[in-house]
């Protein structure tokens, strides 16, 4: 087994306390927070338990290695001397992505092409665009960083949504709201908007204890390290049973259909419900109280702003008039719309990019 080496957990800058807390409670006990994500110390049964267990992470990167190189002819020879067979395999085709910092190279694709060739060359290993394996060259002040990309697709792709309305909410970015706002799978969640039921499920998963990457697969399945009997122990993790239940609303019946079937697909069924009705309609479910999150229309989002305003005020009364005792999470662009609401939020912590827009979390304390 190789020596332990940088692990970094990627996520959407903002959200990385809530990613620490996360990689924290799943034992990944060095866990420190730096810009865009989270790093620890680890080995390569790490990379497999992050990939398959975090629920708030982008991506999960192994740092392999790194030299100094001042100029292109020293990354060329230094690329040539590194040991790519002990992380790479001959028959696994890579594609090899540069960026260049504050660096005497400064031509990412002339970067590229030197550690490309040097991993044809020196590791007899195809380079292809569409390959299955990412190695990442990042120059930072003539510190050369080479990384494989463990992930392959996206994190939030967890494998069993099919359907997704307009303006989805990533799963990864829904968990990570979702702890936030102090959720921790111990209660209730009501979701009256729900489209294809992203936050209602990742509620219920997180009650069972699913691990999230169960479904898919993963670029690490490719790596010279790879270990099919361990990674598949992983899959099989211990699951939890919950008494508590998660509900989904919303006014479009496709939406509720494909809540229903992405619900289905993810094996939570039995402790979902997914029912069309308007936010006027929206009743407090009986049981103690939990935590209400919604990620409504806003004009940079879905919908003409003027006419959105009504729509959050009528959200904030029913929410001010049946929800007594929980607490309410809102993700919007627009503060003037949140304001509309009525309701008493706590402080703003900062935006996250969320398909390409600045959202923040308006969270409250249980309502009075």
């Amino acid at each position: 087994m190789s020596d332990p080496f940088e692990i970094f957990l990627v996520c959407a800058p903002g959200l990385e306390p809530q990613l620490r807390d996360e990689a924290l409670r799943l034992g990944f006990d060095d866990a420190q927070q730096v810009p865009g994500g989270v790093s620890f110390t680890g080995g390569w049964p790490d990379v497999w338990r992050a990939n398959l267990s975090l629920r708030g992470a982008t991506r999960v990167l192994a740092r392999i290695g790194e030299f100094r190189a001042f100029h292109l002819a020293q990354l060329d020879k230094r690329s040539r001397k590194f040991p790519w067979l002990d992380f790479l395999r001959t028959d696994v085709p890579v594609s090899v992505e540069a960026t260049c910092l504050k660096s005497k190279i400064y031509h990412d694709r002339a970067a590229a092409q030197r550690v490309e060739k040097a991993i044809a060359e020196e590791a007899g290993i195809e380079v292809k665009r569409d390959a299955p394996v990412r190695v990442m060259v990042r120059i930072d002040d003539n510190l050369v960083t080479l990384s494989v990309d463990t992930s392959g697709e996206s994190l939030h792709k967890r494998g069993h949504k099919a359907a997704v309305g307009k303006a989805p909410m990533r799963e990864t970015l829904a968990a990570l709201f979702l702890r936030r706002c102090g959720y921790t799978g111990a209660e209730t969640v009501v979701d009256p908007m729900c489209g294809s039921g992203t936050f209602v499920i990742e509620a219920a998963e997180m009650a069972l204890g699913l691990v999230p990457g169960r479904s898919r697969s993963f670029a690490f399945e490719h790596l010279a390290s790879f270990d099919l009997e361990q990674v598949a122990a992983l899959r099989d993790a211990p699951t939890s049973e919950t008494k508590l239940r998660f509900y989904g609303s919303d006014r479009d019946e496709g939406a509720v259909k494909n809540a229903t079937a992405n619900a289905e697909r993810a094996g939570v069924s039995e402790v979902t419900q997914f029912t069309r009705a308007a936010i006027s309609d929206l009743q407090r479910p009986e049981g103690d109280p939990g935590l209400v999150i919604i990620n409504p229309p806003y004009g940079g989002r879905i919908g003409n702003r003027k006419m959105l305003f009504s729509l959050y005020g009528t959200m904030g009364e029913v929410l001010s008039q049946r929800f007594s005792g929980w607490r309410v999470g809102i993700i919007t662009d627009d503060g003037g719309l949140a304001k509309a609401t009525g309701l008493p939020f706590l402080p703003l912590e900062r935006a996250i990019d969320h398909g390409g827009l600045k959202v923040k979390l308006y969270r409250t304390d249980p309502l009075p």
